[in-house]
């Protein structure tokens, strides 16, 4: 029980240094598997341990409190809602059926695919039946495979201008019933040891180039590989000035429970936006879960 301690009192010092990033990373699968094993415990009348594994378990509510309840302004009631969907698919995904069928279950306004493979590119019209605008980053070849990231709406869409400096990111100008809306496609590396240790904040700083050329409130979604309530979460509150969706229950990795997973798929808002809701979409066959939010007006 001193494991899971330790973890939460790491992820509460708000150390940024690489390592203890990567461990505050874990603090909500530690916190479900902590209080499954203090109820064992005291089940068996293990007093001591139970109540030690109380203690964790309060340490890492705390710590994962700002990931689940991270605020935010309220929503306008009166204002319309857009919906959004977003997702990534795996570069080696083939099931292109479950992909077309999560997109078709979530009836968004906006989809944003991260990851998007050959596979279901090369049936594009299957998976985004009634999305006819679609902005699309090139193929890149990766190590993992053959990827895009594309957004695709129902409303018209304008391209934003591409950044060649590092950032893996697909952004367009949405005509949304809320009025113009900029919406960007966002995939962070991973952390140490897949890449370098500086690489994560680098791109987070060239996001925030990006949000600064533009006009009007914005969303960034996708996958950040990290939790709103680490390294990059925080830089990306502070320095970009956007707020997270509430992150429970977690995205990755699907194959857990989603109790037990990492919210490491985001969704960011500028503060003239609000979040109405926050949902997980039908599995997708990848990795990943997906993510449907509802988006509105902030309230004045």
């Amino acid at each position: 029980m001193t494991i899971p301690l330790g973890l939460a009192l790491i992820a509460l010092s708000g150390i940024g240094h690489r390592g203890f990033d990567i461990l505050a990373q874990f603090t909500a699968p530690a916190l479900a598997g902590t209080a499954i094993l203090s109820l064992l415990l005291a089940l068996f009348r293990l007093r001591t341990a139970a109540l030690i594994g109380l203690v964790s378990c309060l340490a890492l509510l705390a710590a994962v409190g700002p990931q689940w309840f991270p605020g935010g302004p309220r929503p306008d009631e009166g204002a319309p809602l857009l919906r959004l969907y977003s997702a990534n698919l795996w570069a080696r995904n083939t099931d292109v059926e479950a992909i077309a069928a999560s997109v078709r279950a979530a009836d968004a306004d906006v989809v944003v695919l991260i990851e998007l493979g050959d596979a279901p590119a090369a049936r594009l019209d299957e998976v985004l039946a009634g999305y006819p605008h679609r902005i699309a980053t090139r193929r890149l070849d990766r190590a993992s495979g053959p990827a895009r990231s594309l957004i695709a709406s129902r409303l018209p869409l304008v391209a934003i201008r591409d950044r060649p400096d590092g950032l893996h990111a697909v952004g367009a100008r949405v005509q949304s019933p809320l009025g113009p809306v900029n919406v960007l496609g966002v995939h962070l590396t991973r952390p140490w040891p897949f890449q370098e240790q500086w690489g994560q904040i680098s791109q987070t700083m060239a996001l925030a180039a990006v949000i600064d050329d533009l006009d009007g409130p914005v969303v960034a979604a996708g996958d950040f590989n990290s939790v709103s309530s680490a390294r990059i979460g925080k830089q990306v509150r502070r320095d970009l000035g956007l707020h997270p969706t509430p992150g429970f229950p977690g995205t990755w990795p699907a194959f857990l429970p989603a109790a037990f997973g990492m919210t490491i798929d985001q969704v960011y808002v500028s503060p003239d936006l609000a979040f109405v809701s926050r949902r997980l979409g039908r599995a997708t066959g990848s990795d990943h879960r997906p993510v449907v939010t509802e988006i509105t007006r902030a309230a004045r």
